[in-house]
């Protein structure tokens, strides 16, 4: 079948996809973790700092993605 429509365009749309918006957090979060690991051959110090930093952004980035799943809707009865 062809993905065309009788006048040469595009089908109609289906089904709006959900892209998340950009962010730092995923990134800033793996630095932060890879930072505490190789932290623990250096100073118990920086450990405690950098795995702080990995503890906010991961509870930061849950959070952001329990806010995205809230607003996409509920009812799928037109699929």
């Amino acid at each position: 079948m062809s993905q065309l429509d009788d006048n040469g365009g595009a089908p109609p749309i289906g089904e709006e996809i959900h892209m998340p918006a950009p962010s730092i957090l995923p990134l800033v979060n793996a630095a932060a973790l890879s930072l505490a690991i190789v932290s623990i051959t250096l100073s118990w110090v920086l450990v405690a700092v950098f795995g702080f930093l990995f503890l906010v952004t991961t509870i930061r980035w849950i959070a952001d993605t329990r806010r995205d799943i809230a607003q996409l809707p509920l009812d799928h009865s037109g699929h």
